[in-house]
């Protein structure tokens, strides 16, 4: 298990960039597969983004292209750049992290995923 802190969730108007941050903390942080994920009122968590030990990435198609997932050089933390926001990515985004490679590239929701509690990104038009 990881423990994961997110910050950077904010409002902004559509077209505009927020960076969204997660601090990894606990036994062998560097092992572990990490990616984004987030929940809109009314629906389902769904994934985002995840960064794989190599650096590979993977994206839902909604966001290629607008966003970029990275680590930090010391590895324990996770960045979500976010550019040309939309109200459709209005939501709750959370970090989670897992040593299974497969469920990340997917980018599958498994509830038992180390997850943090979350920071609330909102777009306005």
């Amino acid at each position: 298990q990881v423990q994961l802190v997110e910050s950077g969730g904010g409002s902004v108007q559509a077209g505009g960039s927020l960076r969204l941050s997660c601090a990894a903390s606990g036994d062998n942080v560097s092992r572990f597969y990490m990616g984004w994920f987030r929940q809109a009122p009314g629906k389902e968590r769904e994934g985002v983004a995840s960064i794989g030990l190599d650096g590979s990435t993977n994206y839902a198609d909604s966001v290629k292209g607008r966003f970029t997932i990275s680590k930090g050089n010391a590895k324990n933390t996770l960045y979500l750049q976010m550019n040309n926001l939309d109200p459709e990515d209005t939501a709750m985004y959370y970090c989670a992290a897992d040593l299974r490679r497969w469920l990340m590239v997917s980018l599958t929701v498994y509830e038992h995923f180390s997850w943090g509690q979350g920071t609330q990104v909102t777009v306005s038009s």
